[in-house]
C-alpha cells in the first residue's frame, strides 16, 4: 500500500476531530459518572488519576517525541530500513517502562495515600496501574505511525480508550452503586458505614465506585493497544518493498538506541520535574485548602454559603477541603479540554517540522511554526472566553443543579481567561524538542515549576484565596515555561512571527465570540426563566437553554470575524482535505489573508 503523508493541518485535523469524538464520549461518561460517585467520589477518582499521571507521564517521557521525531528525520532522507529498527527498538524500549510504571504506583499508592489522609483512593489506585504497560505499548505504535505523518491510528485509538472506558466504567460504577443501595436497604450500613440517606449511601460507597470506574480506564488502553498492534499488522505501514530494497542499511540498534535516548532523556526530566510538580501540587492543594478552612471557617463559609449548605456540609468542616477539592476539579475538566485540543497541534507538528528541519526548508519551517501558535490561539482564546461566560449554565446542563456548581463556575471563570498561556505550552515544547532543543525545555519547566509551587503553598492557605490560589500558580507557571521556550524557538529557527495575524486578530475575533455569547445569554435568560416551572429536567430549564442558543450565536459570530478580519489565511485552507477548492471559493468572496 503507497504511504499518503498527511499535511500538518489535516493530520492535526484527524486528531481534533478524534478528541472531538472522545470529548463528548468524555462528557456522557462524566456526567453520569459524577451523580453516581458524588462530589467526594469525584475527589477519589481525581485523587488516582494524580498520581497516576505523573508516573504515566515519567514512564512514557520523551519516547513517543523521540519516536516521531526519528521517524520522520529518517523518512525524510528515505532511510527507510532505520525507520523500521528505531520501531523495532522503541518497541523493547517501551515493554520496560511499562513494567517499572506499574511497579511504581503499586509501591507510591499507600504512602501518598497516607500523606494527604486519603486512604480510600487506594482501591482506585491499585486498579489503575496495569493501564500504564497498555499505555507504554500502544505509544511505540502511535509515534511510529505519528513519525510517518499518518494520525489516524492514533485517532482510533483515543475513541476505542474513550469508549470502553464510558461502557465499562459507568457499567461498573453503577453496579457497586446497586450492591450498596440494597446493603443499605437490607442491613442500614454500606461497607460497615452506618447511613440513613441516598447522600450517605454514595459516599460510603465512593471509593469502591471510584475504583470500579478506574477499571474501565485501564480496559480502554487494553482494547486500544489491541486495535493499533493487529492494524499494524493486517494493514501495514505503507512502506513498500521497493523503498526497503532502495534504502541504504540502518544503523546499528546500539547507535538508535542512543539516538532515542539523546532526545527523550532531556524530555524525561522536563516531564518529571513538571509531573511530580503537579503530584506535590496536588498535595498541596488538599493539604493548604485544610489550613484555609481550619483557619477560618467563617470565610469559607461565607464564600461559598450556598453550595456547603446545599451539599449538607455546614456542620462538617472536616468534608469542606475535599468537597472544595470536588468543585474545583469538576472545573478543570473543562479547563483541561483546551489544551487536549491543542496538543494535537503540537503532535502533528514533529514530524512535519522535523522533516522541514532536516531537509533545512526554512520557509517551511516557518510556516510550520507560526500555523501552529495562531491555530492554538484560535482555539484557545473563544473557548477560555466562552468558558468563562457561560461556566454556570453549562455546569447545570452537563451535571444538573449540583451543590458545587457555584463554586466550579467561579473556577470555570479564572482559568477560561487564563487557558491560552497553558494551551500554547505543550505545542511549543513540542517544536523545540523537534529542532534539538529539549534541553531548553528542562530549565524553563524547573522554573515554572518553582514557581507554581511557591504561589500555590502561600495563596492556598490564604482563607480568602484558597482554591483560587491553585489558578493563580498554574498561570504564573505556564506563563514563565512558555515564554522561554518561545523565546529560544524563534531566535534558533530565526523565525518572526506576525504578532497580528498569529495573536491579535484570534483575539479580537474571539472577545466579539465571547461578547455574543454574553448579550445572548442575558438578553434570553430573564425572558425564558418561565420555563423553569415547566420542570422539563434539572439539566433543560430557562439558562441552559439560553446557554444553548448563545453557544450557537457566538459560533457564528467567530466564524464570520475570521473571514472579515481574514485571520484565516490560503496557506492554512490548502492544508486540508479538498483544500484547493474550498481556497478557491473562498478567495472568489476575499476573506482569506
Amino acid at each position: 500500500m503507497a504511504r499518503k503523508k498527511q499535511s500538518l493541518l489535516n493530520g492535526a485535523l484527524v486528531l481534533v476531530i478524534a478528541m472531538g469524538i472522545t470529548k463528548v464520549i468524555g462528557a456522557i461518561y462524566k456526567i453520569p459518572l459524577t451523580n453516581v460517585l458524588g462530589t467526594i467520589g469525584r475527589s477519589y477518582y481525581s485523587t488516582a488519576y494524580n498520581l497516576f499521571i505523573p508516573i504515566y507521564s515519567i514512564a512514557l517521557g520523551g519516547l513517543p517525541v523521540a519516536i516521531s521525531k526519528l521517524v520522520a528525520q529518517y523518512a525524510a532522507l528515505e532511510r527507510y530500513n532505520d525507520v523500521k529498527r528505531v520501531f523495532k527498538v522503541a518497541k523493547r524500549v517501551f515493554v520496560i517502562t511499562g513494567i517499572v510504571g506499574i511497579a511504581a504506583i503499586l509501591i507510591i499508592a499507600y504512602p501518598y495515600c497516607m500523606s494527604i489522609n486519603r486512604m480510600d483512593a487506594i482501591y482506585a489506585m491499585y486498579m489503575v496501574a496495569p493501564s500504564i504497560f497498555f499505555c507504554c505499548l500502544m505509544s511505540a505504535y502511535k509515534g511510529y505511525y505519528n513519525g510517518l505523518r499518518n494520525m489516524t491510528p492514533s485517532a482510533v485509538c483515543e475513541v476505542i480508550e474513550a469508549a470502553v472506558k464510558l461502557i465499562f466504567g459507568l457499567a461498573l460504577s453503577k453496579l457497586v452503586l446497586v450492591y450498596a443501595s440494597n446493603q443499605a436497604a437490607e442491613t442500614g450500613f454500606v461497607f460497615g458505614t452506618a447511613v440513613s440517606n441516598e447522600m450517605e449511601i454514595i459516599d460510603a460507597a465512593a471509593p469502591y465506585s471510584a475504583a470500579a470506574a478506574i477499571v474501565g480506564v485501564t480496559l480502554g488502553t487494553v482494547f486500544a493497544t489491541l486495535y493499533i498492534s493487529l492494524r499494524l499488522k493486517i494493514k501495514g505501514d505503507g512502506i513498500t518493498k521497493e523503498e526497503i530494497a532502495l534504502s541504504p542499511a540502518p544503523d546499528s540498534t546500539k547507535e538508535i538506541r542512543s539516538a532515542i535516548f539523546r532526545i527523550a532523556i532531556p524530555v524525561v526530566v522536563s516531564t518529571l520535574i513538571f509531573n511530580i510538580t503537579n503530584l506535590i501540587d496536588s498535595w498541596t492543594l488538599l493539604y493548604r485548602l485544610k489550613t484555609a478552612v481550619a483557619s477560618d471557617p467563617e470565610v469559607i463559609m461565607n464564600m461559598f454559603k450556598s453550595s456547603i449548605v446545599d451539599g449538607g456540609y455546614e456542620n462538617d468542616t472536616e468534608l469542606w477541603a475535599g468537597f472544595l477539592h470536588g468543585a474545583y476539579e469538576i472545573a478543570v475538566d473543562f479547563k483541561n479540554m483546551i489544551p487536549t485540543l491543542t496538543t494535537v497541534l503540537g503532535i502533528s507538528a514533529i514530524p512535519v517540522l522535523s522533516e522541514a528541519w532536516t531537509l533545512k526548508n526554512h520557509e517551511n519551517t516557518k510556516m510550520s511554526i507560526e500555523s501552529v501558535i495562531r491555530m492554538c490561539l484560535m482555539i484557545a482564546f473563544p473557548a477560555g472566553f466562552g468558558m468563562a461566560v457561560l461556566g454556570k449554565p453549562i455546569l447545570t446542563l452537563l451535571y444538573g443543579d449540583l451543590s458545587s456548581n457555584d463554586i466550579s463556575a467561579k473556577v470555570m471563570v479564572g482559568y477560561g481567561v487564563t487557558v491560552f498561556i497553558i494551551a500554547i505550552s505543550q505545542p511549543i515544547t513540542n517544536m523545540l524538542q523537534t529542532i534539538g532543543k529539549a534541553n531548553v525545555t528542562v530549565k524553563s519547566i524547573a522554573i515554572g515549576a518553582l514557581f507554581k509551587i511557591i504561589v500555590n503553598f502561600i495563596l492556598i492557605g490564604i482563607p480568602q484565596i484558597n482554591i483560587f490560589g491553585a489558578i493563580i500558580g498554574t498561570a504564573c507557571c505556564y506563563f514563565v515555561a512558555s515564554a522561554i521556550n518561545l523565546v529560544v524557538l524563534l531566535r534558533t529557527t530565526r523565525v518572526k512571527i506576525s504578532f497580528t495575524k498569529s495573536i491579535f486578530k484570534p483575539f479580537i475575533c474571539s472577545v466579539l465570540c465571547a461578547a455574543a455569547a454574553y448579550v445572548v445569554y442575558e438578553f434570553l435568560n430573564p425572558r425564558l426563566i418561565e420555563m423553569d416551572s415547566l420542570q422539563l429536567a434539572s439539566r433543560i430549564n430557562g439558562s441552559t437553554i439560553s446557554a444553548m442558543i448563545a453557544i450557537i450565536a457566538a459560533v457564528v459570530v467567530y466564524v464570520i470575524s475570521l473571514l472579515v478580519t481574514k485571520t484565516i489565511l490560503e496557506s492554512d485552507i490548502l492544508m486540508l482535505p479538498k483544500g484547493e477548492k474550498i481556497a478557491k471559493l473562498l478567495n472568489k468572496i476575499k476573506v482569506l489573508g
